[in-house]
């Protein structure tokens, strides 16, 4: 298996690589905006490409016999739309995008109501990105995250499908790392579908951290 993680100088990232490196024995492209600069790791499985998700013909070079994309950023839709044609060059098919909750205004009550004050104007942009990719054709699955924390070994998760209310006001990147990570392996679960990711336990009424 080949994965090309893109964004890969973020946290979650860093987490998939990892288990990816640990617990597989899949060929990894890491891109990202400095690569080499900012990821210190060196495994002869690894590949480094410096790059921004504008730049077409690297992303088809870091595409190039993949059999999966994770997209740890989606706010920019021309920036997805370029990642997406991109894949369709190189003959890649299977996205997992991490995206945002509340895209569909499935964020009901008080979190809700907190969550849009939090958010404020940024919304829009992760819902054009989001729309370019259901339109698309790819086997995608987005994960929209609620907010994000740490804890180690907390890998805990729950999942909502597009059209139920969100419920959950954190989660771990540790846990999103282990769900991507699960779907990597698994290339036919959860396609076509846009996936809220929270943790068991923490329906409030705004993250336990704020």
């Amino acid at each position: 298996m080949k994965v090309v993680i893109l964004g890969a100088a973020g946290a979650i990232s860093r987490m998939v690589t990892e288990r990816l490196l640990e617990e597989t024995d899949a060929e990894l492209v890491l891109y990202a905006r400095r690569a080499h600069a900012r990821l210190f790791i060196e495994n002869e499985r690894v590949t480094k490409i410096d790059g921004h998700f504008g730049e077409k013909d690297k992303l088809i070079q870091a595409f190039t016999d993949a059999d999966a994309v994770y997209l740890n950023d989606m706010q920019d839709a021309t920036a997805t739309a370029t990642i997406l044609a991109a894949m369709q060059e190189a003959g890649v098919t299977r996205l997992i995008g991490a995206t945002v909750l509340g895209l569909y205004g499935e964020v009901e009550g008080p979190f809700g109501q907190w969550n849009r004050q939090m958010v404020g104007g940024s919304l829009p942009r992760y819902q054009e990105a989001a729309q370019v990719v259901e339109s698309s054709d790819l086997a995608y699955t987005l994960l929209r995250l609620t907010w994000l924390y740490d804890e180690a070994n907390n890998e805990n998760f729950t999942l909502t499908r597009k059209g139920e209310s969100f419920v959950g006001a954190q989660v771990t990147r540790q846990a999103v790392a282990r769900l991507v990570v699960t779907l990597l392996q698994d290339s036919g679960r959860y396609t076509k579908e846009s996936l809220g990711v929270s943790e068991p336990g923490t329906d409030w009424s705004k993250p336990s951290f704020y």
